[in-house]
């Protein structure tokens, strides 16, 4: 049974394709010709952050996958399997890893509270704090300390995915570029975190080098 909210839905999908339609004719019929995407985005799940609209991009000019808070966890095999795709197939030339400002899995990562399911993804999270806590806790102000709590994230999720092997081979032999970026959902501005990618590729070849 359709519920208002659905037939709602429906109906501004038939006038969407109706507007594409009278503005591009082969609109449909080009898109399904295929993908050539040379951006990957990783990015969060919140829906307040719709990233191919923020860059003026058009349908098939990015990859996308997102989760809770970015993140690109060891044991995620949708999260790899996506990466790998886009790498090894698709062809990217960049990945961006984008997290937002007032990101509520980062937030609930500063809480000391047990949040049930959630505990598993949310420590990945508060391992980040971990290792930068002293960093953190300097911060006096706990909306700045939040801000670069979500900035730190967005860095170690970009080491998390130079370390597939995939992902190390395209840099060596095409250069495939990792960025680090955070929207701020209270400007709408994106903020380039200057990812120093090729230092910290150096840094992780002692344990992590698979190629």
């Amino acid at each position: 049974m359709k519920t208002d909210k659905s037939e709602s839905i429906f109906s501004n999908n038939r006038r969407w394709i109706e507007l594409k339609k009278a503005n591009e004719p082969e609109y449909f019929k080009k898109l399904a010709l295929g993908q050539s995407p040379e951006i990957l985005y990783i990015g969060c799940s919140d829906s307040r952050v719709a990233f191919e609209e923020t860059i003026g991009a058009k349908p098939g000019e990015v990859f996308v996958l997102r989760n809770i808070a970015n993140m690109v966890n060891n044991l995620d095999f949708s999260a790899t399997s996506v990466i790998n795709y886009a790498v090894k197939h698709l062809l990217i030339n960049d990945i961006v890893v984008c997290g937002h400002y007032q990101c509520g899995g980062v937030r609930a990562a500063m809480l000391q509270e047990d949040l049930g399911i959630m505990n598993p993804w949310l420590r990945n999270i508060r391992d980040i704090y971990r290792i930068h806590k002293n960093e953190l806790n300097e911060i006096e102000n706990e909306n700045d300390r939040y801000d670069r709590f979500v900035e730190l994230n967005v860095i170690e999720q970009c080491v998390n995915v130079m370390k597939i092997a995939s992902v190390q081979k395209a840099i060596n032999s095409r250069k495939l570029a990792i960025h680090a970026w955070v929207f701020d959902v209270r400007t709408g501005e994106l903020k380039d975190l200057k990812l120093d990618a090729k230092s910290i590729l150096t840094s992780l070849t002692e344990i992590y080098k698979l190629v």
